[in-house]
């Protein structure tokens, strides 16, 4: 390996200016200068006796050659950074990520923040909401929640968090002047609030409505709404019956903010998961963070 590549340095100076197009932009980047770019770019070519890049005027593109030989250095560079980093949070300690949807984020986890932080105040914890479920490896992330079962992701580890129940819920406010429904179908004459879920599944009122023998042609539509923490909102604010998951919007029904309505709840098996990559070691700080949240089951 030596004696086919000089060094890593000409791999990280070729990554970039293939990756820029530009030999000029590479050593910006780098804080080289452009004559010590092109310097290791035509040493890296000479040890592999082909030409990498086609030179043009004021401009470089890589060559055919070059093409795949970029790719295989991009997989192999960031593999590379992603096992220092990782080996890096383990020996130095340092933040530990939690991905985690909005939802989870504002009604689960924000309210045990006082007490993460009093059991575990060495422990930087940052939180990283997205739309989509996220690829932990790839990103760097070492703990995530997800709802499903563990076959569905045979490259983590899993541990359960909280089982998926789900039953109706409204404002404090939104009975006034109403009469309360007991039963599954008197929900049918009210104003219904749909998750309309962009990216995740999620339980419908349709699954809700079937799971107590009521037909998809009998739900009425209603206000539909993409964000789970706007639904929500949309709720306490008086515009409606929503679905609320058990895990969710149970300390808010403790509190009389919402209110749950019937005796009906929807368990769908796909339950939330606390999930970390199989292949990897996790630092002394994410493992204190998994068992801390491991712990948390049950306890609202």
């Amino acid at each position: 390996m030596r004696s086919l590549l000089p060094s890593i340095n000409s791999l990280v100076v070729f990554e970039a200016a293939g990756r820029l197009s530009s030999f000029t932009s590479a050593a910006r980047e780098l804080r080289m200068t452009q004559a010590a770019v092109s310097y290791a770019i035509s040493r890296l070519e000479d040890d592999l006796g082909t030409a990498l890049f086609l030179r043009e005027h004021r401009r470089v593109r890589l060559s055919e050659a070059g093409q795949r030989f970029h790719a295989d250095v991009s997989i192999g560079l960031a593999h590379i950074q992603r096992s220092a980093q990782a080996l890096r949070s383990v020996t130095m300690g340092g933040h530990v990520t939690l991905s985690c949807s909005t939802a989870f984020a504002a009604f689960w986890m924000v309210p045990r923040m006082d007490q993460l932080r009093a059991d575990l105040p060495h422990i930087d914890l940052r939180i990283q909401t997205s739309e989509r479920d996220l690829d932990l490896v790839g990103e760097g992330i070492p703990l995530a929640v997800r709802a499903g079962v563990p076959e569905d992701w045979p490259q983590y580890q899993a541990e359960p968090l909280e089982r998926e129940e789900i039953f109706p819920v409204c404002g404090a406010g939104y009975l006034a002047g109403r009469e309360v429904p007991h039963h599954a179908a008197d929900l049918l004459a009210h104003q219904l609030i749909h998750l309309e879920e962009p990216f995740r599944t999620a339980a419908t009122w349709t699954d809700w409505f079937a799971s107590v023998g009521i037909g998809t042609r009998q739900v009425p539509k209603g206000l539909q709404i993409n964000d789970y923490v706007l639904v929500v909102q949309s709720v306490i604010a008086g515009q409606g019956v929503a679905l609320g998951w058990r895990h969710l919007v149970e300390g808010l029904v403790e509190k009389g903010v919402l209110i749950r309505l019937t005796d009906h709840t929807l368990t769908t098996g796909m339950d939330f998961h606390l999930i970390w990559p199989r292949d990897g070691t996790l630092s002394p700080q994410a493992l204190a963070v998994r068992d801390w949240l491991v712990a948390q089951r049950g306890v609202v």
